[in-house]
């Protein structure tokens, strides 16, 4: 764990619910997943570039700030437009070894998807790759759905609403331009939501929503 920056290390401490006799386990598989992207990062633009120098921070705590925010019992989350694999392949990592957990990525673009399913060979991460858009496929009942830096607000109530079993939750991480995006939605329709400050950016949040319901 020496490679993980001390901040980084605190931090996921806190989030990751696992003790400390299975925590190196998980740094260790994310150590996998953080070098299989510096490997693949000058093939395919999977992150920005700048953003490799604090990826512990910028992409693994930011997206591990997910893992207290899953409702208790939850079995499947739904990342929609994958990407890197953030946050979908980090929480599938924490939920490692949890019985029945599983994360659906899905990502549109095939080379991300090759590079996600050679992430989950060598982590053992429990999540599956659905190289579709989203619109494309039939929704299954999740108990969480998950985005980052896909679109606006406004776009994706209509895209994960489908997929949320009842009871379920939305959680999408946002930048400084939350609050304006969640004026915007209500036009979509109704729901309720909470947001809690980011712990990687002070201008950002986690916006969850729940009891999603379209307009007529």
């Amino acid at each position: 764990m020496s490679d993980v920056p001390p901040n980084a290390l605190r931090a996921l401490e806190e989030l990751a619910d696992v003790s400390r006799e299975t925590l190196p386990e998980v740094i260790e598989a994310l150590s996998h997943y953080l070098a299989l992207l510096s490997k693949w990062q000058p093939k395919i633009n999977l992150v920005s570039s700048a953003s490799l120098a604090e990826v512990w921070t910028r992409h693994v705590v930011d997206s591990a700030q997910l893992w207290p925010l899953l409702p208790a019992g939850t079995k499947t989350i739904t990342d929609l437009g994958s990407g890197a694999g953030f946050p979908g392949l980090v929480l599938a990592i924490l939920g490692k070894g949890q019985e029945g957990f599983k994360v659906h990525l899905v990502e549109s673009d095939g080379r991300k998807c090759a590079f996600l399913r050679e992430v989950i060979r060598a982590t053992g991460a429990p999540a599956e790759v659905h190289n579709k858009r989203i619109e494309a496929l039939a929704p299954w009942p999740s108990d969480v759905v998950t985005a980052r830096a896909l679109a606006s607000l406004g776009k994706l109530l209509p895209l994960a609403a489908p997929f949320l079993s009842d009871g379920g939750i939305a959680l999408f991480l946002k930048g400084k331009s939350a609050k304006s995006e969640l004026t915007a939605a209500r036009d979509w329709g109704t729901f309720e939501v909470e947001v809690t400050p980011s712990r990687t950016d002070p201008e950002a949040a986690v916006i969850k929503l729940s009891r999603l319901s379209p307009a007529p």
